[in-house]
């Protein structure tokens, strides 16, 4: 095993592109998630411009999406929802699935478990290269003819199997769709070895009670992509039959410019119950691994076991059993059965119960902590903020006969970003401080993580607070325009508001994008251990070796939260270190 910490002669291409090193591809994967990070926001920051001053021009949107898209400095009605398609598209699949399970499974898998690499290093490059390509072509897809994809990033029928139904649908929605398939491609070749890596390759000692919950909720958030992501193939591929072999899966009894079309028999129902029962876990794919960042974090910041280990990976599990049967609440206006939807509110309101368990946990392990407020723990604890507050408006969507009144409005789009987006976004900013000198060996600067911080809580919330009373007051998501609804004037004062708040809070990621490449060159050199951690990837040296350690693989005696043990003077005990005699064993 000694053999395997050796330097072998690697090629620029071998190291850095074709790169089958699990730390490498983890940083191939967040450089490319920040890059389509920063398209999303820009592409938010368009379109809040036109929903905050309807009709006004700027002319700098002129010089930059031209005549085509914002004649006279106004955002075109095509763009706007192309806009809108792609910024959702990119923030749900390539950020937040791709970006935060390919930069922490990939690092933190073989690392935490005390394995040299993935089992396949291979199809791990074979994942961040199929992540890459599909980036590429969604990205291109803004730059044909017909605008991109417009349908939403749900891409319903009949606009997304249409061609001809808007100038998205043409050329653009194909781009979307053949991006889509290369990322479940990716998504799957990645979640297969994840779970085959962390079941097969543990190191001596290893039991899976011992494991991080970082690993738990990977493991799940993997399992979770392999079972639901194929789902999501099958509807595309009926969805491409649709738009180009005349079959009718999704289509029925359309009329375009008063004429018929010759398509009888489909349902888009169908789509949406293929579509939800990948969507619903995918909130779960997208949430489990920022948790399972933050229990790490939190736990190793309040110097305190975390509370209840038991209890949080039953959570988890409970969490990816129940995302699979909770997909119909977001179709109860599809004219589904009312018994059908009561059995769906009983499955969405019972996924609360492990959700609400993880939330007391994480305060349960603050209370009484010795907290240590670095950047990474501040956004930990934003995040149980955030899990919070947007889970509290999920119970109202989640009850079929309340959900009805704000189904489709601002309402919707204010509890998913909460809930989802924003928690997922403080995990993921969490994570990248606290691994970033493991990942790189210097230190991020902590003042410019604490500027980031609070101006980007601050306008979070900003936005998305005031946006619940926009969608309580009727107003549907997705229009381009609010100005021809005079029952909504009252409310729409509301909008520019939210716009000044995402302006600042996009122009605040301008303070994480200075410090995180800043600080690759010019950051304080890591020691081994910089928050004196308790698992196996502190144990590895600084600067990155093939095989992970220098010599064997260490053991592991205990598990992961052993903080403040009053049987030893230091206020952490690795798990490398052996058991005393007669100390209780986790």
């Amino acid at each position: 095993m000694a053999g395997h910490s050796h330097h072998h002669q690697e090629s620029f291409i071998s190291k850095y592109i074709f790169s089958q090193d699990h730390k490498m591809i983890s940083k191939q994967f967040l450089v490319t998630a920040i890059f389509m990070g920063i398209v999303a926001v820009l592409l938010s920051v368009l379109f809040r411009l036109q929903l905050g001053w309807d009709g006004e021009s700027f002319a700098f949107l002129n010089v930059i999406l031209g005549d085509k898209w914002a004649p006279e400095g106004i955002l075109d009605r095509n763009a706007y929802l192309a806009l809108v398609t792609i910024h959702g598209t990119i923030m749900v699949f390539f950020v937040l699935t791709g970006g935060l399970s390919g930069t922490f499974a990939n690092l933190l898998i073989p690392l935490q478990i005390g394995a040299r690499d993935m089992a396949s290093g291979f199809l791990n490059m074979l994942s961040y290269w199929f992540f890459l390509v599909s980036s590429v072509i969604m990205i291109a897809s803004l730059f044909v003819e017909g605008g991109a994809a417009s349908g939403g990033w749900t891409v319903y029928p009949p606009l997304s199997a249409l061609p001809q139904a808007m100038p998205g649908s043409g050329v653009g929605m194909t781009l979307w769709l053949v991006s889509m398939t290369l990322f479940v491609v990716s998504s799957l070749l990645g979640g297969l070895n994840y779970i085959v890596t962390i079941v097969n390759l543990r190191t001596v000692g290893m039991k899976m009670t011992r494991l991080p919950l970082t690993i738990w909720a990977l493991l799940v958030t993997a399992i979770l992509g392999v079972l639901s992501f194929p789902v999501l193939v099958s509807a595309v591929v009926l969805l491409i039959m649709d738009r180009t072999m005349g079959t009718a899966f999704f289509l029925s009894d359309i009329f375009i410019n008063n004429e018929p079309l010759d398509v009888t028999g489909g349902s888009p129902v169908l789509f949406l119950h293929l579509f939800w029962f990948l969507g619903h876990p995918e909130v779960y794919i997208v949430l489990l691994p920022a948790l399972g960042i933050s229990s790490e974090i939190i736990s190793t910041n309040s110097r305190k076991p975390i509370f209840g280990y038991r209890a949080m990976v039953a959570s988890i599990l409970a969490i990816g059993f129940l995302s699979f049967i909770v997909w119909g609440h977001h179709m109860y206006i599809t004219g589904m059965s009312p018994f059908l939807g009561s059995v769906f509110v009983f499955t969405t309101l019972l996924i609360a119960i492990p959700s609400a368990v993880k939330a007391f946990n994480y305060l349960t392990t603050l209370w009484k902590g010795n907290i240590r407020h670095t950047p990474a723990m501040l956004f930990s604890i934003g995040l149980v903020s955030t899990f919070v507050t947007g889970g509290l408006t999920g119970i109202i969507l989640a009850d079929s006969a309340l959900d009805i009144n704000v189904h489709d409005t601002y309402f919707v789009v204010a509890h998913f970003h909460i809930v989802m987006g924003m928690s997922a976004i403080f995990g993921m900013f969490a994570g990248i401080y606290h691994w970033f000198p493991k990942m790189y060996g210097r230190m991020m600067n902590t003042k410019l993580g604490y500027v980031h911080f609070w101006t980007t809580f601050v306008c979070a919330y900003g936005v998305f607070f005031p946006m619940h009373f926009v969608g309580m007051a009727g107003s549907p998501r997705r229009y381009y325009s609010y100005s021809e609804f005079d029952f909504l004037d009252w409310v729409m004062d509301l909008n520019p508001i939210i716009s000044v708040f995402a302006i600042v809070g996009a122009l605040a990621q301008v303070f994480f994008l200075f410090n995180f490449f800043w600080s690759l060159r010019n950051g304080q050199k890591a020691v081994q251990n910089p928050w004196k951690s308790n698992t196996l990837e502190w144990t590895t040296p600084v600067e990155h070796i093939h095989g992970n350690w220098n010599g064997p693989i260490p053991e592991v005696h205990r598990w992961a939260y052993d903080y403040s043990n009053p049987e030893y003077e230091l206020d952490f005990v690795p798990q490398t270190f052996p058991m005393k005699p007669g100390e209780e064993h986790h």
